[in-house]
């Protein structure tokens, strides 16, 4: 973990108009291990502690049962200083479904409304009718703001050609020292957009293929720190 001193003058980055603490909690294969429980709601804890606001999760994971982890977590914070991000299936993001998804989702996180509902990867379903069926829940205050997931270039330019495309506020993609294939062309391509970039397995999971490389290893120790750090850094 950062040191105090460095965590607390990382600057806040801006995301559907609000500005958060920039390090996340993604919550992938959380929730699923009874005897895991207390240790996995200790870690969120750790790092509401310690400043993140962002935690991310979805319907897909666990079932539903890292969603019904984040509210047990979250219970004893302020839900308005926190920024709750939850996804969607593909196959559930249809005008008829996709109401219902939130709704469930919702009720598992225990609260009204989310920060952030994003498309969890493309699916069959025509985007025209997911993004309309996002437009309808934000006006019903369900959701403050919706993004999506997985998606390359060809994809998003597609959405900004669509009437309400314009609100789409994030892509989440894999990017890391080890993925950096985004860079050459769905980088650019956000930033033209001014669309934040929410970077999913920003250590790889831990893979040791990559946090025990030679360079990282030295870099680390020059500046007194461990891989991890120099990953998010």
């Amino acid at each position: 973990m950062l040191l105090d001193e460095e965590w607390g003058n990382l600057n806040k980055v801006k995301i559907a108009g609000r500005k958060v603490f920039p390090i996340g909690l993604g919550t992938w294969n959380m929730g699923d291990k009874a005897d895991k429980f207390e240790q996995e709601v200790g870690a969120i804890r750790i790092g509401l502690d310690h400043g993140v606001q962002v935690i991310d999760t979805a319907e897909m994971y666990g079932d539903g049962n890292a969603e019904k982890l984040v509210a047990h977590a979250i219970k004893p914070y302020s839900r308005e200083e926190l920024f709750l991000i939850s996804k969607v299936l593909p196959s559930n993001a249809s005008k008829k479904q996709l109401p219902i998804s939130l709704d469930k989702s919702l009720k598992r996180l225990n609260t009204d409304y989310l920060d952030h509902y994003l498309l969890h990867w493309k699916g069959n379903i025509p985007i025209e009718e997911t993004i309309e069926a996002l437009e309808r829940v934000k006006s019903m205050g369900k959701i403050k703001s919706w993004g999506v997931s997985n998606l390359d270039v060809d994809d998003l330019e597609k959405i900004m050609k669509l009437p309400d495309g314009i609100q789409c506020a994030s892509n989440q993609v894999r990017y890391n020292l080890g993925d950096r294939g985004i860079e050459f062309d769905l980088v650019p391509m956000m930033n033209k957009f001014e669309m934040p970039l929410i970077a999913y397995a920003p250590v790889a999971r831990g893979d040791s293929n990559l946090t025990k490389q030679r360079v990282l290893v030295d870099i680390a120790k020059k500046h007194r720190s461990d891989t991890y750090q120099i990953l998010l850094a």
